[in-house]
């Protein structure tokens, strides 16, 4: 049996019903729970001594919509955890996914790992996920004033509105994005046709 496969076969055992999923793909283990386990199955990765996952090494949340083009049947948003096990030295993915879509949330992992708050902040930042039970959910990346979350994919690549300095009022403004939208098609430069290309 393999690493990779004694590593599933544990976690299978470690955490039941829990685990709606176990599946080894390129060289990664990943487990999904349903969003009401997702807290109780990371408690069990970190302090069950068969795993002792004591690491987060990762957290990011997920906008599945339009995933494989357009084929994706399931809920919208998740959140997407990277564990360590500095004891076993293996790693694992842990996903949920949030119930509703309007409004998306998970509990926070913050007591288990706090280096987990800066990623959920992230993801609330950039996503618009909540983490219930994280104690300064707050926006780290985008300005306080910024409209919206950049990274859910039904957001405009030009953004709402933009920040620019006004000399005169010695102030920074936000107005109206100016940029005019456009259809950007890339050019194909063929080898034989380029100006550095030598026979």
């Amino acid at each position: 049996m393999s690493r990779l496969e004694t590593l599933k076969s544990t976690l299978a055992n470690v955490l039941g019903e829990r685990a709606r999923s176990i599946e080894i793909a390129l060289g990664e283990v990943t487990v999904v729970v349903g969003a009401a386990d997702y807290l109780a199955a990371a408690t069990c990765l970190r302090d069950d001594p068969a795993l002792a996952f004591s690491e987060c090494i990762d957290l990011a949340g997920m906008d599945y919509s339009g995933y494989g083009a357009g084929a994706w049947e399931g809920a919208r948003f998740a959140t997407v955890v990277h564990l360590l096990s500095i004891r076993h030295n293996w790693r694992v993915r842990l996903r949920a996914f949030c119930l509703d879509d309007d409004f998306p949330v998970m509990d926070s992992l913050t007591a288990l790992w706090p280096a987990a708050g800066w990623y959920e902040r992230e993801a609330f930042d950039l996503f618009g996920i909540m983490y219930e039970g994280h104690a300064d959910l707050r926006r780290i990346l985008t300005d306080y004033g910024f409209i919206g979350h950049p990274f859910r994919k039904d957001f405009p690549v030009s953004g709402h509105v933009e920040m620019r300095y006004d000399a005169e009022q010695k102030r920074v403004i936000y107005q109206p994005v100016t940029i005019e939208p456009r259809e950007i098609v890339p050019r194909v430069i063929r080898e034989e046709k380029y100006a550095g290309h030598k026979r």
